[in-house]
């Protein structure tokens, strides 16, 4: 071994430094590994407890170790205590002199505190938006599926859902409402839910309604007050070879569910037909009158972020005797491309384990609803529904006009996946 400027011996009885003298003995060197700077100095003193003399050159051998920032003393032979290092391998005792440069090597500087702060900063900017919008997403899920529950619960409990609200005719035939969805809610909802707040057309935003929401595309719109502006096609006269029906444009009211939801009620006193019906081979089956309710729902009022698929969603209930409801939740958009019937279904499922084919029900609420999917009339003319009506037959959804045809499964027809 090397000494920078000392015998082997000497240089073999240094520890932080300090040269140990002839009475440093073996019952010394085995009083453990130091604690601290302290312990580790006091080691350096000899038995009659006097100061050892200054520091020596002392060049550490290149396979010692550097895992502790203290001195290590141990026994190597019966009688030679050596010393582990924290300076680099191959630094000098020399160039490691003062208390203030030993106690430095077992703290950290200013520099390296605000290099870790900062790059706790950057982690924490990137990871908590993503780790808040996950926890929102878990919280919505909840909430839609407990308000599903409440209202599937609630509906039947009315009894029939056409039941409620008047409808006028002037002298020239023109078919007026009078307020029929703020009947339906005081009449008919407020007996079976628990309201806290209910507001007529003229006063949406009282009950926690915003007036512009988001829609599935990420385009921002007015909360549509009417059912006409919901869907134009779902009201005046409409009629295809086997069927005709007409609706008024009927205005929406509001309210507010203890939980702090708020409701849009578009409501549909000439709601006709039952789950009984069996159309089984006719095509052209306008499902609009049949739907008796449909509801847009903000989960947390004006809060926001009040977007389709977020806080915000529809249901729809159909059907006056024996209602069904349904709140189908949609893909961010429909699938590329098109599909028969049965590749449809499975295309649902590999686009996402939570995704299915909507049914023909959930397609007509997805067709009310349409001014919260898309903008325009850009939606595909037909999409595929996984309601079967025979082995070899199943029915597509007209978005255009908004009837059910019935189709063989091996056409091909554009998709758009739901949960539900």
């Amino acid at each position: 071994m090397q000494g920078g400027g000392g015998s082997p011996e000497q240089s073999q009885r240094v520890v932080f430094g300090y040269q140990l003298d002839e009475n440093y003995s073996q019952t010394s060197a085995r009083r453990g590994r130091p604690r601290s700077y302290a312990q580790a100095r006091a080691l350096a003193f000899n038995a009659k407890g006097e100061k050892p003399a200054e520091p020596v050159p002392y060049l550490v051998p290149s396979d010692w170790t550097t895992k502790n920032p203290y001195c290590h003393s141990e026994l190597v032979s019966e009688s030679v205590p050596r010393c582990k290092l924290v300076p680099n391998i191959g630094q000098t005792l020399n160039q490691v002199q003062g208390d203030n440069r030993l106690l430095a090597c077992v703290g950290f500087t200013m520099a390296e505190i605000l290099l870790s702060l900062t790059i706790i900063g950057v982690v924490a900017a990137i990871t908590l938006p993503s780790l808040t919008g996950n926890i929102n997403e878990r919280t919505w899920n909840t909430q839609r599926k407990a308000l599903y529950a409440r209202f599937s619960q609630a509906l039947p409990l009315m009894g029939a859902l056409n039941a409620y609200g008047t409808l006028t005719e002037d002298e020239t035939g023109s078919v007026t409402e009078d307020n029929v969805a703020e009947t339906f809610i005081t009449s008919g909802l407020s007996k079976v839910l628990k309201v806290n707040n209910i507001c007529d057309n003229e006063h949406l935003e009282d009950c926690g309604v915003a007036s512009k929401i988001t829609n599935l595309t990420g385009t921002q719109i007015d909360l549509p007050t009417t059912t006409g502006e919901l869907n134009s096609l779902m009201v005046g006269t409409h009629s295809t070879d086997i069927e005709t029906f007409s609706l008024p444009d009927a205005k929406a009211a509001a309210f507010e569910t203890q939980n702090g939801e708020s409701i849009v009620v578009y409501y549909n006193n000439r709601c006709l037909g039952s789950l009984a019906e069996s159309p089984l081979g006719i095509g052209g089956i306008f499902m609009t009158p049949k739907i008796c309710a449909n509801f847009i729902y903000d989960l947390n009022g004006n809060k926001g972020p009040n977007t389709v698929g977020k806080d915000i969603g529809f249901m729809t209930a159909m059907y006056p005797y024996d209602a069904t409801l349904v709140a189908p939740q949609p893909a961010p958009q429909q699938l590329s491309g098109t599909y028969s019937q049965t590749d449809a279904i499975k295309a649902c499922t590999n686009y996402d384990s939570e995704y299915r084919l909507p049914s023909a029900d959930e397609l007509t609420a997805i067709f009310a609803n349409k001014r919260l999917m898309i903008d325009g009339d850009s939606m595909p003319i037909m999409l595929w529904s996984s309601t079967t009506i025979s082995a070899n037959k199943a029915y597509a959804f007209a978005i255009f006009r908004g009837d059910i045809d019935d189709h063989p499964k091996s056409g091909n027809f554009p998709v758009w996946c739901i949960k539900r």
